[in-house]
């Protein structure tokens, strides 16, 4: 600013050097002082001008300070402002509930003044109720002695686990591979990793195994996605444990890429792990030679399995057996004949042997039992499960797909 005073001020002396009168005026005293009273006016009007802009200058921070004081006054504010409303609006949702529960109160007084008035009806219905409690009980008890002549049909035991086959390895510690446990149908299905939503499917085996073979494997994608590595394929539908529910199974028919059914398998399944090295599976499906099972943890009973077999065509459940086999250091299991073989390691890592085996008939005598080991490998396995159609256990252990060859034998008559 004062710059650009000066520069104004030399371009004012030097124009009224231009309109100086010629050297023969310039000697007349009234001129010269008359010419001098101007420039002593200008010079004045000038420190006037410069005094008025420092002035301005001076103001004009003075402004700016202010603003900044006021900005930081209504930063915080604001900031109390958010904390008195988070506060008000948890106030609010406090007595919303307070007013719910007032209302609920208020609910069961008129419920129990209601009950008052009907005791003598309910009373009467009771009867009725307890006949129909009797008839469901016997309808169960007879569905539950139909299950266990069922189970008679197979009378076959394990007995050793022959050979290991390595088929295909990846890099991916977690997953499960498998075939459709009951039709003739030649495909290899494979799921990489504890949960996700798409799924490929080889046309058979060599397929699987060699990547070059054609045809290529076909990407599905699925509307929900699945949890853990417990997922079967059975009769053309796939059955697994939908993500993000603790108990709900799907049933997805893998030709028309829908969802076929679902349901919620009772008993607190789906509340804790079913092994305690496969970190990510709350609920094992598994198929035999009597069909669909879903192995998981009871809540009642300090960490044991409990196995549930399952109507695949109307997902109901048919019984339910609390096992005394124990989800601490097992890793997979599997049922054979509808007996359960539980398969434990220690620490995660080999021996991998099979320590619990739980027949709901009680047909297996103990004394029959051999030691049971898989051959040792570095980590637990992912999954193990095993195909009634072929006579295979279908394993993921660290990458690796494997199969294991198994031996069995017909159960001896208990005396």
């Amino acid at each position: 600013m004062m710059l650009s005073l000066q520069r104004a001020s030399a371009f004012l002396i030097l124009f009224l050097v231009a309109f100086l009168p010629p050297p023969q005026c310039a000697q007349d005293p009234g001129m010269v002082h008359y010419i001098y009273q101007r420039f002593r006016v200008l010079e004045q009007g000038l420190e006037k001008c410069t005094e008025a802009t420092r002035a301005y200058i001076q103001d004009f921070q003075e402004f700016s300070k202010n603003i900044s004081a006021l900005l930081g006054r209504c930063q915080t504010y604001t900031s109390e402002y958010k904390s008195a409303v988070h506060n008000l609006a948890l106030r609010v949702e406090r007595a919303q509930r307070e007013v719910d529960y007032l209302e609920y109160l208020r609910e069961e007084d008129g419920c129990r003044e209601s009950e008052d008035k009907t005791l003598a009806e309910e009373l009467v219905q009771e009867a009725e109720e307890e006949k129909m409690i009797r008839t469901l009980l016997n309808a169960n008890l007879e569905g539950l002695k139909y299950l266990l002549s069922q189970l008679h049909g197979c009378d076959n035991m394990l007995m050793g686990i022959k050979s290991l086959k390595i088929v295909k390895k990846t890099t991916d510690t977690d997953g499960s591979w498998m075939k459709d446990a009951v039709s003739d149908s030649p495909k290899v299905y494979f799921f990489i990793g504890s949960r996700g939503n798409t799924f490929w499917e080889f046309a058979n085996i060599r397929a699987f195994v060699e990547d070059s073979t054609k045809p290529a494997p076909r990407k599905l994608i699925l509307t929900q996605s699945w949890q853990g590595t417990g997922q079967v394929i059975y009769k053309g539908f796939l059955f697994f444990h939908n993500q993000g529910t603790p108990n709900e199974i799907i049933k997805y028919n893998l030709q028309k890429r829908t969802v076929e059914d679902r349901m919620l398998l009772p008993g607190g399944a789906g509340r804790a792990l079913v092994y305690q090295h496969s970190p990510s599976t709350y609920i094992d499906l598994a198929v035999d030679e009597h069909g669909l099972w879903a192995i998981h943890s009871g809540p009642g009973i300090q960490g044991h399995l409990v196995i549930t077999k399952i109507e695949p065509g109307t997902l109901g459940v048919e019984h339910s057996w609390d096992t005394p086999c124990r989800s601490q250091d097992a890793e997979a299991s599997f049922l054979l004949c509808g007996v359960l073989y539980v398969v434990y390691s220690s620490g995660g890592h080999g021996p991998h042997r099979i320590n619990c085996v739980y027949d709901p008939l009680g047909t297996i005598n103990e004394e029959d039992l051999p030691k049971l080991f898989f051959p040792r490998r570095p980590r637990s396995h992912s999954m193990i499960h095993y195909n009634p159609r072929d006579k295979q256990l279908y394993a993921w252990n660290d990458g690796n797909q494997i199969i294991y060859k198994v031996q069995t034998k017909r159960k001896q008559p208990l005396e």
